[in-house]
């Protein structure tokens, strides 16, 4: 099945599909520095937290790749780098795959091993490191996202015992597919294999206000793709949840994450802490997607996640393509209008915070994670690696 290309690449060369401009107009922005990399994922024309990631580690790739480091040894090298990653890391301070990896990619540069080496190759060393193990990043998430939307499909399947015959509905938030990560996706990458496998009866997408990821971004990606959808808006999911989950057989909520933390608690777009309220008060299954990157085990609360807040214009105005007057979009004419008086005061958090009691599952690229007898998460088994201190 094919599935849109947020990010392309290859050796010093990155493109990234300008999602402000989607549905109506496919437009990929070359990036070749950090502050281009910055500014593409601030101005959320990159977004998605694994996509995030990515984006930043390679725009930093390709400035490496041109030359921009001119430092002489291995040690300013790792200086060089560690600065730059340090910036970008400020582009987006809720995701927390940023910040790992960044710590990844740091911690890879560090330990380069360049002893005995003249200084213009242990330069090269370091540099080398460093794009090895960012290319990485951009392989290793369309393997994790495939692997999530199998784990998930297979776990909806036994919790239904879903059949071609009996297919399940679920509801999104949000934009979790191929436009938000490397390919496939993740909460939108279990809806993808359930339809692969004759489980899915139908997809139900929110508009996900303030900034319409949903109805500009996944009502994109499941038309694209054939899937059978709806979008609705962000305030119709009660009514949905209590007038179709019968006779479409609504089964779940699935939603990404921006930041998982050691107790299950979970930062995701704005609205996703509603949605799992809706979902309880229903008796529907709420379900994070996440790769273990996503996973932050050392906040042991929601309590402790940084919520960022954004620019007021985004609940006040809004931008898109002309409507003709014989209906037709006219992608190449845009226009901004005010959809409230502009003088009113803002409040715009970017994300919310769900409690663990309220989601039944978390899937990730290793296994899906559910409450134990006590109602709380156990990541143990799916990161050993991390889990004890």
């Amino acid at each position: 099945m094919a599935t849109l290309q947020a990010i392309k690449y290859s050796p010093g060369k990155l493109l990234v599909l300008d999602q402000l401009r989607l549905p109506h107009e496919h437009h990929y922005d070359e990036v070749s520095t950090a502050e281009e990399a910055f500014d593409s994922i601030r101005s959320m024309r990159v977004r998605g937290a694994p996509a995030i990631a990515i984006v930043a580690a390679l725009g930093l790739a390709v400035e490496l790749s041109n030359g921009a480091c001119t430092a002489s040894t291995a040690e300013d090298t790792v200086t060089y780098i560690e600065s730059r990653l340090d910036y970008l890391k400020e582009s987006r301070p809720t995701a927390v795959d940023l910040s790992n990896a960044i710590t990844k990619l740091k911690q890879a540069v560090r330990d380069a091993n360049v002893e005995g080496l003249a200084p213009a190759e242990a330069r090269q060393t370091v540099l080398d490191t460093y794009l090895a193990i960012a290319e990485q990043l951009l392989a290793k998430d369309l393997e994790n996202n495939t692997a999530i939307g199998t784990f998930g499909a297979a776990w909806l399947q036994q919790q239904y015992g879903a059949t071609p015959e009996r297919p399940i509905s679920v509801l999104t938030h949000c934009n979790t597919g191929s436009l938000a990560t490397s390919g496939h996706g993740t909460a939108l990458g279990i809806v993808r294999s359930l339809h692969a496998q004759n489980l899915l009866k139908h997809a139900y997408c929110t508009e996900t206000r303030p900034y319409n990821q949903g109805s500009r971004l996944t009502a994109f990606e499941l038309v694209f793709e054939g899937i059978p959808s709806t979008l609705i808006t962000d305030s119709m999911a009660a009514a949905l949840m209590r007038l179709r989950r019968g006779d479409m057989a609504i089964g779940a909520v699935i939603v990404g994450a921006d930041r998982v933390v050691r107790n299950g608690d979970t930062a995701n777009k704005i609205g996703t802490y509603a949605l799992a309220v809706l979902a309880r008060h229903h008796g529907i299954k709420f379900v994070v997607a996440a790769p273990t990157t996503s996973i932050d085990l050392e906040t042991e609360t929601g309590d402790g996640i940084v919520i960022e807040e954004r620019k007021r214009e985004e609940l006040t105005q809004i931008s898109g393509a002309v409507v003709n007057a014989d209906g037709t979009v006219d992608p190449n004419r845009t226009a901004r209008v005010a959809t409230a008086d502009q003088r009113i005061n803002v409040w715009n958090p970017g994300f919310d915070v769900t409690p663990h009691e309220l989601i039944d599952a978390i899937v990730t690229e290793r296994g899906t994670v559910v409450k134990g007898a006590d109602g709380r998460f156990d990541f143990s088994k799916v990161l050993p690696e991390r889990w004890r201190w």
